[in-house]
């Protein structure tokens, strides 16, 4: 698979993830402003990953891509949000 093809795979599946994305009932006030705000740089990052991949530089689009999966990872990790990849 080349760069190109992986970056576009990743980038799919990962707007799949957004699709069903579902934040966990009864956070804290205090936690539910923070994950929206890392929830919505993740969504920045699926968007770079996208502008990258149309302008031909696929590196750059591989990393926002994994940039926004990590933080999606971490918030799941967390238990702040539920998905499945």
């Amino acid at each position: 698979m080349t760069i190109d093809e992986l970056a576009s795979e990743y980038i799919q599946k990962t707007e799949r993830v957004f699709e069903e994305l579902m934040t966990v009932e009864g956070l804290a006030h205090s936690h539910a402003g923070s994950v929206r705000q890392v929830i919505e740089e993740a969504r920045r990052y699926l968007q770079d990953a996208k502008y990258y991949l149309e302008k031909g530089r696929f590196e750059t689009s591989l990393a926002s891509i994994a940039y926004c999966e990590g933080l999606l990872d971490a918030l799941r990790m967390l238990g702040f949000v539920t998905f499945s990849w």
